[in-house]
């Protein structure tokens, strides 16, 4: 019988959530069920200082309500060679081209 390395069927489930994030997904549930959420009063701030012509005030809570809107591009390794179809390189091409 051989020990260690890689073994079929083993570790959490594609898609499983751990410990922490089970205890997360229940607080956001009861959150939710309970009344008004975080980001739902950011959102209305943002909007009722948009409305009240407070530019400054609506630009903070949308820096701070972005990241549960809006998804992070990711960011590419500096050792990292990009490459096109066949691993040629990328080629850029601006405006239509016939």
């Amino acid at each position: 019988m051989a020990h260690g390395g890689k073994r079929e069927g083993a570790g959490r489930k594609k898609g499983s959530l751990g410990v922490k994030g089970k205890v997360m997904q229940e607080i956001t549930v009861k959150a939710s069920q309970e009344g008004i959420m975080p980001l739902e009063v950011m959102l209305y701030a943002m909007r009722s200082a948009w409305d009240a012509e407070e530019i400054d005030k609506a630009v903070t809570f949308a820096n701070l309500a972005a990241p549960y809107v809006h998804a992070k591009l990711s960011s590419v390794r500096n050792d990292t060679t990009l490459t096109g179809p066949d691993g040629q390189p990328v080629q850029m091409m601006i405006g239509w081209m016939e």
